[in-house]
């Protein structure tokens, strides 16, 4: 089994569900007494999102370049970022850590290449959603990406940062991402992606008549089977 880092925080409210997921996919593939070897290094989210809300990506990039060199000095042979929005600055956590890194965007793409559907809605923070970084990487691996209209955005992106990275799950906010995700299917998506770690606290699969896929579960399972050496993904860092 491989050893692998975890950069989390980004909130510790996501991140938490990663370290139980990775184990629970470890203990059904080995059984017995197994459990995942992992390292997490969790930053300070008020930095990062200071950083994020200034649009100093050079900063935070080093930022978590740095942390992804700390758990390469713990033995980690590879990186898992528990966020979506910082992706932004994958190639540099790649290169000061000088680990592969398993991108959430690839393990997004890959289950839902595995369901056979090609146009799918993104829900996530503007920077997610706006920014090339993600929604490219989808469309390099043969998906149709489709995002809410501009004012939904705003709202979708609202309540991750004023409510979910802060704990709170309100039902008024739910309906609302039930709305965002009907006008997404109505435009012809096929499917949504969840693509803020936070989101899977707010909406499930009973939320929407067309598969949601939860970045969180999706990334955990897929960074799992990377310890593993399971053949069903490429190695990390190869494209």
């Amino acid at each position: 089994m491989k050893t692998l880092g975890l950069i989390g925080g980004m909130s510790w409210e996501s991140t938490v569900p990663y370290y139980r997921l990775i184990n629970e996919t470890v203990k059904e593939k080995l059984g017995g007494f197994h459990s995942a070897r992992l390292l997490l290094y969790s930053v300070d989210f008020a930095e990062i999102e200071a950083l994020q809300q200034a649009g100093d990506w050079e900063t935070a990039g080093r930022l978590l370049g740095e942390a992804g060199a700390a758990l390469a000095r713990g033995g980690a042979e590879g990186l898992a970022l528990c966020t979506n929005t910082m992706h932004k600055v994958a190639p540099q956590v790649e290169s000061l850590s000088g680990l592969p890194l398993l991108h959430i965007a690839d393990a997004a793409a890959a289950a839902i290449q595995q369901t056979g559907l090609q146009r799918v809605g993104l829900l996530g923070t503007r920077f997610t959603m706006e920014q090339d970084f993600y929604v490219a990487r989808l469309r390099q691996q043969g998906l149709e990406v489709l995002i809410p209209p501009p004012a939904e955005r705003q709202e979708v992106h609202r309540v991750i940062f004023e409510e979910l990275v802060l704990g709170k799950v309100l039902e008024a906010s739910r309906r609302r991402y039930q709305e965002i995700i009907a006008g997404l299917l109505q435009a012809g998506a096929q499917g949504v992606i969840l693509g803020c770690t936070e989101i899977g606290l707010l909406i499930d699969s009973q939320d929407a008549p067309a598969p949601l896929f939860d970045t969180t579960s999706i990334h955990a399972h897929y960074a799992a089977e990377w310890m593993l050496e399971s053949p069903s993904h490429p190695t990390a860092g190869q494209r």
